[in-house]
């Protein structure tokens, strides 16, 4: 009976009919396939034009609610057999108020813009989004349904102009269909689509070609229908990127103080992009340069247990990379550090849809998890590193999937094993599950990379946090043979205009890896619940406001309490398109081991109760400044001594356009915790980057990273750290962007230390480096 009831209930779910896709009672345009030469220079002057089908912008749907849209907004949209054209006429009562930089892309938001949203199957899963501002500077990123979030890290080869009038702004756009994901073997297309434009004054008003309904959860579910596109092709879609990269690095060493040691390296590498099919993409590089061109943001690493995340930057990973994701970070690229090729297929067709991508590492690189702290591991030895994901969409609020990743070198290996599925039953309702099964084994002596002393192997009998040379990583790696764990996720979510509430339950084995993703945490299960209230005033400052909260629960597999947490906050949007959000948090966890060679929770640590507030704030004064203003006060462990204190976090940021050109961007970080006695630790952390974009296609970028820790050696009750820690990183750099792939970057880049053997801060490496790449497009 049982086994009847769930056939029942999958075939219910696989025969589910829905209304979620692009509708045309959302909004509906049909557009002519048109001949001709076309220039993107922003003027109208084509014939084309003329030809064009013809669409209105007339409803705002934030943050008034489906209201006539407060200024004229007309577009026109026709297609070749190779690209889509799209025009705006953005009217502006006020030319002179309007938000208009120069920038790199990705880089305008907050300006006027203007944008298009396609999702070219029209099946709710994925979206282009392509914006545009005044002065045509681009922005671009993917739309992911399955996991609610959309990233900028793509970056297509399209063409925009744009032009500020004595009416308002103008922009003229080209969107290659080489672009796209789509089946060319229907002579007639029908795309979900969305015509938007940002229109920045005293609050951000966002207006659309249709009205969006805040009660159904679902944004992409309610795109309009964009038919047409006859005989569309996407064409041969073969892109080669040869690229010559070249550096020079001097180092030395400071404590003491050595020579400068030079080494230079001259690299050649070629990248292949070629669409196979339109509906089959195939990425492949050889010696590719896999190098961070722009330095990560600056992270404070103190009084921290867990590694810090660092998102992926780089082109080879990020293309398409949407097709791999899932509920779980089970894939996460930057754990491939420096490969010397690699290939990926990715491919859509009809309800299934496939990513495979495999790559060597000259060393192998993953996370030690743990419950209560995590690190990375290093092997000097190179590794093969193989993900795969498949989903298959029988319905449009129903998707199953599968995820498998392998990373392998001579004596290690880490394997996983995971399915996954989504259920939309209603409007407002969303349930996602996912399962994950892994096999590991580590090298004998792996756990000595953790080992604080000089013996490890052996558990001593009078181990305490004082004496013993033991933590948990030496615990989680100290494994024979190969071991295997599981991992499991569910979600419900319920989201209606006014209300919403969910919950989840995450359970992570003692044993369980995903070395090519990012699970920090393991031997740990915890439930989650939560829920909040909008209000939306009209004719008030603030134009939404919402009160919400949760409570969770965590314990280990043997069911010891790691944590208990309980929240509330409030948040508000409004004038000067300002973000308010504050809240209060509570909670009971655990600290350090006692015993660092014992794995047990219950008494071998202590619980600690902390009441911390925290308050969070954006917006804009005046239209050339942006401020920010983080801040968290109230208990929090220390956890190098075991002990409660009590934080105090400030971390105010400016992003000052000195001219339409030239940004200034200023960032600080001051973090202390005082504990009984004084002032354990005052810790500061400065992020400063100037920008001169000399034009569109061109950059002037200066960065300086620095930071300052200083503690008092006195307070510190199991270790003598240093009273004094500083890092400088700059860098220098010049670019110049034809387009995304085809660039050239001169730049230089250097780090000063300094500690308590060494009283100032002393430069210990420069790096001059230079790449230029070429992308031929045949």
């Amino acid at each position: 009976m049982i086994k009847k009831t769930i056939s029942l209930f999958l075939v219910s779910l696989l025969s589910c009919a829905s209304v979620y896709a692009g509708d045309s009672n959302q909004f509906y345009t049909e557009i002519p396939t048109l001949k001709g030469e076309m220039s993107i220079d922003g003027d109208f002057n084509e014939p084309q034009w003329q030809q064009a089908a013809v669409v209105e912008l007339k409803y705002e749907t934030s943050p008034a609610e489906n209201t006539p849209a407060p200024v004229t907004t007309t577009a026109k949209i026709f297609a070749s057999q190779t690209s889509l054209y799209v025009a705006f006429i953005a009217n502006d009562p006020n030319p002179s108020e309007i938000r208009a930089n120069i920038r790199d892309r990705d880089s305008s938001w907050g300006d006027d813009m203007v944008g298009i949203k396609l999702d070219t199957y029209n099946n709710t899963r994925l979206a282009y989004q392509f914006f545009i501002n005044p002065y045509g500077a681009q922005n671009d990123s993917i739309e992911n349904e399955l996991t609610g979030q959309e990233s900028d890290a793509w970056d297509g080869i399209w063409y925009s102009k744009g032009k500020i009038t004595e009416q308002g702004f103008q922009v003229e756009v080209q969107l290659p269909l080489r672009l796209f994901n789509f089946d060319d073997a229907k002579a007639i297309q029908q795309w979900g689509i969305e015509l938007v434009r940002f229109y920045p004054r005293n609050e951000n008003h966002r207006l659309s070609t249709h009205r969006i309904d805040r009660n159904v959860s679902c944004k992409l579910c309610q795109l309009g229908i964009m038919q047409g596109l006859e005989g569309a092709k996407q064409g041969k879609d073969i892109q080669i990127t040869p690229s010559l990269v070249a550096n020079q690095n001097n180092h030395r060493t400071i404590n003491p103080q050595g020579p400068w040691e030079d080494e230079t390296n001259v690299e050649v590498g070629l990248d292949l992009r070629w669409g196979i099919t339109p509906t089959t993409l195939l990425n492949a590089t050889i010696n590719p340069d896999f190098s961070q061109v722009e330095a990560d943001a600056g992270q404070l690493d103190v009084n921290n247990t867990f590694a810090l995340f660092y998102p992926e930057k780089r082109a080879f990973f990020l293309d398409n990379k949407d097709y791999f994701d899932s509920q779980l970070n089970l894939i996460h690229t930057r754990n491939i550090s420096s490969p010397d090729y690699g290939v990926k297929l990715t491919s859509k067709n009809d309800d299934h849809t496939v990513g495979v991508l495999a790559t060597n590492d000259i060393q192998t690189q993953f996370l030690i998890p743990g419950n209560l702290s995590s690190d990375i591991a290093t092997i000097d030895q190179e590794s093969y590193n193989v993900a795969a994901r498949y989903r298959y969409d029988p319905s449009r609020d129903f998707s199953i999937g599968t995820v498998v990743t392998l990373k392998q070198s001579d004596d290690y290996h880490n394997y996983v094993y995971s399915s996954d599925l989504k259920y939309q039953p209603s409007e407002q309702d969303t349930f996602t599950a996912q399962y994950a099964f892994s096999q590991t084994q580590y090298p004998k002596d792996l756990f000595n990379q953790f080992c604080n002393g000089d013996d490890c192997n052996t558990i001593p009998t009078d181990c305490d946090i004082a004496n013993c040379d033991y933590n948990e990583r030496v615990l989680r790696t100290k494994q024979e043979g190969e071991f295997n764990g599981d991992m499991y996720k569910l979600t419900y979510e319920h989201n209606r205009r006014n209300w919403y509430a969910n919950t989840q339950y995450e359970s992570v084995g003692d044993d369980f890896r995903a070395d090519l993703g990012f699970i920090e945490k393991v031997d740990a299960a915890k439930f989650v619940a939560g829920g909040g209230y909008r209000w939306y005033p009209t004719d008030h400052f603030f134009s939404q406001i919402r009160f919400g909260g949760d409570w969770d629960i965590t314990h280990t597999q043997q069911g010891e309490k790691l944590e208990q947490e309980a929240e509330v906050f409030l948040t508000l949007d409004g004038g000067y398109q300002s973000y308010v959000s504050t809240g209060v948090v509570q909670r009971t966890r655990v600290g350090r081991r006692h015993n660092p060679a014992n794995i047990d929770i219950e008494n071998n640590t202590q619980s600690f109760d902390e009441t911390m507030g925290w308050f969070y704030t954006n917006f804009l004064p005046i239209q050339q400044l942006k401020l920010e203003l983080d801040i968290n006060y109230g208990d929090n462990i220390d956890f190098a001594n075991d002990r409660l204190g009590t934080l105090t976090m400030f971390n105010p940021e400016v992003e000052w356009k000195v001219t339409e050109s030239i940004v200034l961007d200023v960032s600080h970080r001051y973090q202390t915790l005082d504990v009984d006695g004084g002032r354990l630790f005052t810790a500061n952390l400065s992020d400063i980057r100037l920008n001169w974009q000399i034009s569109l296609n061109s950059f002037l970028r200066l960065s300086s990273v620095y930071t300052n820790i200083e503690r008092d050696p006195s307070l510190y009750l199991y270790q003598s750290p240093n009273a004094k820690f500083q890092d400088l990183g700059n860098e220098v750099l010049y670019g110049y962007k034809l387009n995304p792939q085809s660039v050239f970057y001169l730049g230089y880049s250097d780090a000063f230390k300094a500690s308590d053997e060494i009283d100032s801060l002393t430069q210990k490496d420069k790096t001059y480096f230079m790449k230029v790449s070429y992308a031929w497009l045949l």
